[in-house]
């Protein structure tokens, strides 16, 4: 289970960072104008779609300002409660997109005829890292080692 999470990271380092960023865009952009103008809406003590619908079409056009106007006026509780739930539904949908790419078994995406099969450095214990018959790139069959150093290669080889 360990090459699943392994692999999904592995896939996914770049996206971590794209990932970050969209949340801070989301977080300026959508966040603050959707908490602006319900705090706005709900002044009277109870929500008024008609003035949360215009105070949200005016504050999504200048979002930097009205971000600013969130903290100045004493929206921040609202803010920080519409932050949370964007927050916890993009990390859903996050988690989602995170499992699908996860690796389906031990063996996706590693190249046929590459040193991945082994794992931190116990291919040395039978190959070389130097000298010899070359295997892969770094991986090397001795000449000099005692024993059965017959080679199977699989596959095939062409002249054009």
């Amino acid at each position: 289970m360990n090459y699943k999470i392994e692999g999904a990271i592995k896939r996914n380092r770049k996206n971590f960072i794209i990932f970050a960023i969209l949340w801070v865009f989301i977080a300026i952009v959508f966040v603050s104008p959707i908490a602006h103008s319900s705090y706005i809406a709900s002044q009277e003590g109870r929500m008024d779609l008609q003035v949360f619908i215009e105070t949200f079409g005016g504050a999504l056009g200048h979002p930097l300002q009205t971000f600013g106007t969130v903290f100045s006026e004493g929206a921040t509780s609202n803010y920080f409660s519409t932050l949370l739930v964007t927050t916890i539904i993009y990390s859903v949908f996050f988690f989602i997109g995170f499992v699908r790419s996860a690796p389906k078994n031990e063996f996706t995406d590693i190249e046929h005829g590459s040193s991945d099969w082994s794992q931190r450095g116990e291919q040395y214990q039978i190959l070389n890292r130097n000298k010899g018959i070359i295997l892969a790139e770094d991986n090397y069959l001795p000449v000099d080692k005692r024993g059965n150093v017959n080679v199977l290669v699989v596959g095939r080889f062409r002249f054009w």
